[in-house]
């Protein structure tokens, strides 16, 4: 990698005086990587240095980056109606929410947000008002699970199963509650895999059971657990979940704002388990990270019940001034558009088996303790002992982070999730990655592992 010249030193400096960056600790010795161009799964920083962005920024850019298409779409829908608010409705919006209803291959009402914290904020709230509005007054509390996360936003971050995200900026909402996840690596010694799944699945009814059915307003989750660890679920545990909501009158939210959008191999990732969530919600990939936009879809018949306003109150009273941008909207077409005709969903499933199996020699590693991957998602768990399973040491896990990135690949980790589990590294290439880039990733990461931290 090319030195700091003083161009960008003097850059640098006037990023540490006036930028606070996201979830990131101050370090004077440590500077940020300034990206100054981006061009398919590779950046370019100020100085020249290439890298191969082995995380599609937040797990976001699925169409990879540099997609001119993308970018006349939102230009020419900026010339022709810039801004205009969904307290009325615009043509962009109403394309797209027909859109997603065919992806989601279902009858939905998109709501329209910016980010996925505000997608799931806005859950939370059609929840609790849909129950009021059914004559439910008493169903307000949500479960959601351990290591998950939701968003960054109060109830967000409520919902969210890391304390680390959490500490010192409690207390938070009230009425979220967690479980345990199916975390299958670290089930009871001689218990299937199976019915380990079952067991997890059964808190949920058994959390439902012990607060009061007819005080549960909703189970939220991710199909898989992305952020947390690449924690991934065997399809008794979904179909189980899914059965247990419907038994007790919960509603199912599924957060799709990692797994949507083809990452998974499938449109959404619950459609790999074949669940029919009562709500999704979804951003990241929905613009491939061009623009910001998210979506609440809610089903059809929640919907109609907020039709009915004789005391006032009964419609949805939440606004969001941004979100449903024309532009914004009209680039997700577009993106929409570019995944199915580069069919990057089916892509996406291919070169997720291709970089499992790549990276499946690892196995014998003595840091590597278990490979997940999810369609083109990977994490590889790292423990100081096989036999214990204990999580290796968090300086470990930034020394391989720190030595990929200096062989050109930026990978990520579950990092500030819950004490003592920051142990996994995390992958998400973006779709569009060409088979030299996944080698590219398998050969960087496997020669880092094999060189400094031994065999």
């Amino acid at each position: 990698m090319q030195s700091l010249g003083k161009e960008s030193e003097a850059i640098i400096k006037k990023d540490q005086r006036y930028l606070w960056h996201n979830i990131t600790p101050y370090s004077e010795q440590s500077p940020p990587m300034i990206a100054a161009s981006a061009s398919g799964s590779w950046v370019t920083d100020i100085d020249g240095n290439k890298y191969l962005d082995g995380m599609s920024g937040l797990w976001c850019v699925n169409v990879g980056y540099g997609r001119k298409e993308l970018a006349e779409a939102a230009y020419n829908q900026l010339l022709s109606l810039p801004y205009f608010p969904l307290t009325q409705s615009h043509m962009p919006a109403i394309a797209l929410a027909e859109k997603l209803n065919e992806w989601l291959e279902g009858e939905y009402v998109i709501f329209f947000s910016n980010s996925g914290s505000e997608a799931n904020e806005a859950a939370f709230k059609i929840v609790r008002q849909y129950h009021q509005q059914t004559g439910q007054h008493y169903r307000s509390k949500f479960i959601a699970r351990y290591r998950g996360y939701h968003g960054s936003s109060l109830g967000a971050l409520s919902a969210t199963g890391q304390a680390q995200r959490k500490y010192k900026y409690e207390p938070l909402a009230a009425g979220f509650l967690h479980v345990a996840p199916p975390d299958s690596y670290r089930r009871p010694e001689g218990m299937t895999v199976e019915a380990f799944n079952l067991q997890c699945a059964q808190a949920v009814e058994e959390t439902i059971i012990w607060e009061g059915a007819e005080t549960v307003a909703a189970v939220i989750m991710e199909p898989v657990i992305t952020g947390g660890g690449v924690i991934v679920p065997e399809q008794v545990y979904l179909d189980r979940v899914q059965e247990i909501c419907r038994n007790y009158g919960v509603l199912l939210i599924m957060d799709e704002v990692i797994c949507g959008f083809g990452r998974s191999g499938r449109k959404f990732g619950h459609q790999n388990f074949g669940i029919k969530p009562d709500i999704v919600t979804m951003a990241k990939g929905l613009t491939s990270a061009y623009l910001p936009l998210s979506a609440t879809a809610v089903r059809k018949d929640i919907y109609e019940a907020f039709k009915d306003n004789s005391d006032g109150y009964g419609h949805f009273r939440h606004v969001n001034t941004f979100g449903g941008n024309p532009a914004a909207c009209a680039l997700a077409l577009r993106n929409l558009e570019v995944l199915e005709q580069e069919q990057l969903v089916e892509r996406a499933a291919i070169l997720g088996q291709r970089l499992h199996s790549g990276l499946s020699g690892l196995l014998g590693h003595k840091l590597v303790g278990d490979i997940r991957s999810f369609g083109l998602i990977a994490g590889i768990e790292l423990v100081a002992d096989k036999g214990s399973k204990q999580p290796a040491d968090l300086d470990i896990v930034k020394g391989i982070i720190a030595e990929c990135k200096a062989k050109g690949l930026i990978i990520g980790k579950n990092g500030d999730t819950v004490a003592g589990f920051n142990n996994v590294l995390t992958l998400a290439p973006p779709l569009s990655s060409t088979d030299e880039d996944i080698q590219f990733i398998i050969d960087t990461v496997t020669a880092v592992l094999n060189g400094g931290w031994g065999a």
